[in-house]
């Protein structure tokens, strides 16, 4: 009987104690996970460097002083396909005013990122973040996400959708230098 007993008392130890690192593990992944900055209107806009279609680089604080309209895009994405042309068409006009127009696609094959541009004309740079480092950095949900950031390096606007054309126009304008 008093063997029994033994038994019943290790093993609601033996529970017990698993449970006790169960929750302990639990408790730990809760908390210990890192934060994602989600970055908003007033922060500085994170610096990057991403290579063009053509291999030049690119880092956002190359930048400092001008506007940068920085659009994250996929290939596959219908909105992202119906403001590119607007973003075209306005493109040469505000980089004379020191306005740059940099797009960013998001892990898709080189070759159909070049297509993409051929098909649509597309002269702006568009920037290849192959691993999505830079997608991750600014922690871009869904796709198009824009943001317009000043002359200073601040984030001015988050756009978490496709544009009309007069909105890319007036986005433009809101960034150019003084």
């Amino acid at each position: 009987m008093a063997k029994k007993k033994n038994k019943k008392t290790i093993r609601l130890i033996s529970r017990t104690a698993l449970l006790v690192v169960l929750a302990a593990i639990m408790l730990y992944a809760i908390t210990s996970k890192d934060k994602v900055k989600v970055l908003a209107e007033g922060d500085m806009a994170p610096d990057f460097e991403l290579v063009d279609l053509e291999g030049n680089e690119h880092r956002l604080s190359d930048y400092k002083g001008k506007g940068v309209f920085l659009n994250f895009w996929g290939t596959w994405c219908p909105p992202c396909k119906k403001e590119m042309p607007h973003m075209e068409e306005l493109y040469k006009d505000f980089e004379a005013k020191g306005v740059h127009i940099l797009t960013v696609n998001v892990g898709e094959p080189k070759v159909k990122i070049e297509l993409f541009r051929d098909d649509m004309n597309l002269s702006f740079p568009m920037l290849w973040d192959k691993n999505k480092t830079v997608m991750d950095l600014y922690n871009i949900k869904p796709l198009p996400t824009t943001f317009l950031i000043n002359p200073e390096g601040k984030i001015t606007k988050v756009i978490k959708q496709g544009m009309t054309d007069e909105q890319i126009y007036q986005y433009l304008e809101s960034i150019q230098p003084k």
